[in-house]
């Protein structure tokens, strides 16, 4: 019976596995659920990466904190809880040490169920906040293409990305992609990658030429574009609306690929009088950890699967 596989990556602050498994689970047991269709099987994928960033920003905060000014500075558990997470885990993907640890993490915990898929098996992306870029990177991201990076890590690379049916160099094998379900994510923030690109020479984070690539050859397989469902809360500090920027990133590629922004929430109601002003944001966590609960984010990305 053909499988439909789920991978679940998780976002920023996230650093105990089982947490962070409790809220997969849940999330696909209601997807599960609303399927409900007899004819395939529906398979969890959990991807935990968030205790690679632990030490390094215990270090920096210990830094923060032995300065003689720390205790004059406003918003100390915004700083800390928030920003730190946020941007700490974001620059520290980015570095080549982290960054080939979280490769040989999906290699050890993902590859293996992405290389042993049958015939009539497909997957599905749902990711939270920087796992979204996480997974984009490590996808489709020119920087793991660099000569001098690892010989080990440039060949896990190439293991993962071959494990997918598009993206170069073999492009006619591995499971295919039939929906993409990101929460909360600045993906659309690396549209400027891109438009910088145009102006100032490619950028090795630049995901647009392998992205582009993918979707392509999906669409010559299904016949269609493939779905792409964004979900944002209104209070979401973090997430950004996708369906004008997905032209800015992959130009006429953008064809390959049908995307929609979805509102899980528009917030409190007290709140709303203040939505264009810093208040909401100290709230902003609340919001952006909510999507693995959101009955809208499980409706939707069963409604997918089984629309394709």
């Amino acid at each position: 019976m053909p499988t439909d596989y789920i991978l679940f990556v998780h976002g920023v602050k996230t650093r105990k596995q089982e947490d962070f498994r409790v809220l997969a689970d849940g999330l696909f047991n209601r997807i599960k659920s609303s399927v409900r269709d007899q004819s395939r099987v529906l398979k969890p994928i959990v991807f935990f990466w968030g205790d690679l960033n632990q030490s390094a920003q215990d270090e920096l905060l210990n830094g923060f904190k032995a300065s003689s000014k720390w205790t004059d500075f406003w918003f100390q558990d915004f700083r800390t809880q928030q920003v730190l997470g946020f941007v700490g885990d974001a620059a520290l993907y980015l570095s080549r040490h982290v960054g080939s640890q979280v490769v040989q993490r999906f290699e050890r915990d993902v590859l293996g169920m992405l290389q042993n898929t049958a015939p009539g098996d497909r997957l599905h992306l749902v990711t939270h906040s920087w796992g979204t870029v996480i997974l984009f990177d490590l996808l489709f991201a020119a920087r793991w293409e660099d000569p001098r990076l690892d010989s080990k890590i440039r060949q896990t690379v190439q293991d993962i990305r071959n494990a997918l049916f598009g993206l170069p160099p073999i492009v006619g094998s591995g499971i295919p992609i039939a929906s993409i379900h990101t929460m909360g994510s600045p993906i659309s923030l690396f549209s400027l990658l891109t438009i910088s690109g145009t102006v100032g020479g490619a950028s090795t984070h630049d995901l647009s030429l392998n992205l582009k690539t993918l979707l392509e050859q999906l669409y010559n397989l299904r016949k269609r574009p493939v779905p792409w469902r964004n979900f944002s809360h209104a209070g979401d500090p973090i997430a950004y609306p996708l369906e004008g920027v997905i032209p800015l990133l992959l130009n006429a590629a953008s064809q390959y690929v049908e995307t929609q922004d979805v509102i899980t929430d528009k917030g409190n109601f007290f709140n709303r009088p203040f939505q264009q002003q810093l208040i909401p944001v100290l709230w902003g966590g609340d919001a952006h950890g909510s999507y693995w609960n959101n009955e809208i984010v499980s409706q939707t990305i069963a409604e997918v699967i089984r629309a394709t």
